[in-house]
Order: C-alpha cells, then sequence, then structure tokens
C-alpha cells in the first residue's frame, strides 16, 4: 500500500490519477503543494489505529491457522479457505511497516528499488488472492445448498487444496505488472528518489491496464456474491423447515454473508475516494482535500479488512470459539497440542462423519 501524503499521490506512487488495488495511493495535490496534507494528530491517529489493527490481525490470523491445522474438526474445505486467506492476511501486515514509513515519510526513498517493487507486489498479490478465496469459498456454498448432490463429487479437500493453489497462481500472475509498474526513480525538480510509478509504467499504458484490473477484481466479484447469495437464500428459505444441515447450512452462510459484507464495506471507500479524485481534477481544491481524507479512510480500511475475519468467526462460530478456547487453555497449561491427526480432547463436539469432512461444514 502507498499512503496517501504530500503531492505525490497515485495508486503505485504515480505523478497521475492512478491508484491501487491495495486502496492506498499518493496523488499530486495542487499546483505549489509541497506540504504533508495531513496534521501531526491526524498522522499520530492513523499510526495508532494501524498498530492495534496489526496486533489484532497478527494474533487473530495466526490463531486462525493453529487451529484450522491442529483440529481435526476444523479440516472441512470451508476452512481450508479461511486457513489461506489468513496467510494472506498475515502478509499483509507484515508490509505494514514499510506502508507507515510512506505516510510519514515518502520521499527520500532509503529502502532500494527491490523493497519498492516487492513490497508493492506482495501487497497486490495477496489482495488480489483474498477476493479469489471470497468468491469461490462462496461458489462452493452455493454448490452444497442447491447442488448437494454435485456438492459431494466436485467439493474434496484434495480439489479444494489445488483449487487454492491455482488461486495463488493467478494471484500472483495478476500482480506481476507491479515490477514492471513500479520503481525507485529520482525527481528532476529535487533530485531525490521516490517509490513510485515509473515513466515506462504511465506512458506504456500499464498502469492505465492495472487500474482496470484492479477495478474487476472489486466489481466482477461483487456482482457475484450478489448473485450467489441471492439464489443461496431463495433456496434456504423455500426448505426453511427442513433438517438439521438446512440449519448448518444456514448458519455457514450467514457467516460468510458478513465476511462478504466486511469486505464490501471495507473496500467501497477507495473506490469511492478514487471517484472523487478523478472529478477533482481541475477542479476546486476543497474537492481534492475531501477525495484525499477519503483515501486516508481507506488506507485504514485496508487493514481493518485483513484483522476483522478472525474477529467474525469468533463472534459467529461457536466451534471456531471452542477451538480457540481449546488452544489457548492448553498453552496457558503448558500442554503440547497434539498432533495433526490427533483431534484435541472436547466432551462438546463428536467426530465428524465422512461426509461431514466434505462440503458441508458445520461451524
Amino acid at each position: 500500500m502507498d499512503p496517501v501524503v504530500g503531492e505525490n499521490a497515485s495508486g503505485w506512487g504515480c505523478g497521475e490519477a492512478c491508484s491501487n488495488s491495495s486502496g492506498n495511493y499518493n496523488w499530486w495535490g495542487p499546483p505549489g503543494q509541497q506540504a504533508a496534507l495531513f496534521s501531526m494528530p491526524e498522522l499520530v491517529l492513523v499510526t495508532t489505529l494501524c498498530v492495534v489493527l496489526l496486533a489484532v490481525g497478527l494474533v487473530g490470523n495466526t490463531l486462525t491457522i493453529l487451529v484450522v491445522r491442529l483440529r481435526r474438526d476444523l479440516r472441512s474445505t470451508t476452512y481450508l479457505y479461511l486457513c489461506s486467506m489468513a496467510f494472506s492476511d498475515i502478509f499483509i501486515f507484515l508490509l505494514m511497516p514499510i506502508d507507515l514509513y510512506k505516510l510519514w515519510r515518502y520521499r527520500p526513498w532509503v529502502l532500494g528499488d527491490l523493497a519498492c517493487k516487492l513490497s508493492q507486489f506482495v501487497s497486490e498479490a495477496c489482495t488480489f488472492s483474498s477476493i479469489l478465496h471470497i468468491t469461490a469459498l462462496s461458489v462452493e456454498r452455493y454448490l452444497a445448498v442447491c447442488f448437494p448432490l454435485w456438492a459431494k463429487v466436485l467439493v474434496t479437500r484434495g480439489k479444494v487444496k489445488a483449487l487454492i493453489g491455482v488461486l495463488w497462481v493467478l494471484a500472483l500472475a495478476s500482480a506481476g505488472p507491479v515490477f514492471v509498474l513500479v520503481g525507485v526513480e529520482e525527481l528532476e525538480d529535487s533530485g531525490e528518489s521516490e517509490c513510485r510509478c515509473t515513466q515506462y509504467g504511465t506512458s506504456s499504458g500499464l498502469l492505465g491496464v492495472m487500474t482496470w484490473l484492479s477495478n474487476l477484481y472489486f466489481l466482477v466479484p461483487l456482482c457475484c456474491l450478489s448473485l450467489l447469495y441471492g439464489l443461496i437464500a431463495r433456496k434456504l428459505w423455500h426448505r426453511r423447515h427442513c433438517a438439521n444441515r438446512d440449519r448448518s447450512n444456514r448458519q455457514t452462510v450467514k457467516m460468510l454473508a458478513v465476511i462478504v459484507l466486511a469486505f464490501v464495506l471495507c473496500w467501497l471507500p477507495f473506490h469511492v475516494g478514487r471517484t472523487l479524485f478523478s472529478v477533482s481534477l481541475g477542479s476546486s481544491p476543497d474537492m481534492y482535500y475531501i477525495s484525499q481524507y477519503f483515501n486516508l479512510v481507506s488506507f485504514v480500511l485496508f487493514y481493518l479488512s485483513a484483522a476483522i475475519n478472525p474477529i467474525l468467526y469468533n463472534t459467529m462460530s461457536a466451534r471456531y470459539r471452542s477451538a480457540v478456547r481449546s488452544l489457548l487453555c492448553l498453552s496457558a497449561r503448558g500442554e503440547r497440542p497434539r498432533g495433526r491427526g490427533q483431534p484435541f480432547p472436547h466432551p462438546h463436539f463428536p467426530p465428524l462423519t465422512p461426509q461431514h469432512s466434505q462440503s458441508t461444514s458445520y461451524l
């Protein structure tokens, strides 16, 4: 993420109206604007919020990975997706110190060209990966609810693991052009180095392509998710008096729908801010400053979106809460967790049957 500061303001540090799918950008300010747009109290507030999110996100996502790997009753296909998303969120948080550094001091850039390119690439790839995981998981829930017989054949642990690998490859490939788009360049007026969009990225049209790609990664999944959850809701409504499996499906779908809603709310300000900025070009300075504050809000929401998922799991899933509680209790007593093939002893949850370990995961 490239935070919003000073006169440089584009998604990949460009001097034009470009934006980063991760939600940070540094855009050129009004002519003659040299000072940072935000006051010291505002920078301190944003930094404090981000540090809190860093602590919550690292702990929460690490616990998600541990409970999925150590609890056999949490190795359903649904939790495989959630575990992979947790890895993605951890990578995002590991990049936060660089983003905060840019927020406070975006020039001169002293971390080198590799850090500039790699930080932006990892941020883009993890963002794309999370979006693809949410979409794939929603498709799986659609199959489990609307076509349960097909789901038993199509949705297995082996196939889901392979699909997760494909999703990561696709995300990495989509973010690959960032290595060409972003780099360290010296400014002609001051001679200071800056991590920004390269002149080649701007002149070749690559910047426009990546901007459209980031838009597609938000709008296309949003349309697909709206359609899928609409169909799922209609199916469950017609079967609202059915047996326990439908009640479990309702709980699963409810949690996933909240995750999707959180994703939309966290990313919407980014797109609103970018739209406002495109409108503000050549317009009044007031509109420009409004767009910059939207960008600052989206900077915080980007990290909120990476920290909130474990909180939602804990709030909405009794099984997840029990697994985390068991893990923390064992750690507090100094006991070693059991091996991967051995579940934690817990009297409240009977062993899963083979059908439960497939697509119809109980939360």
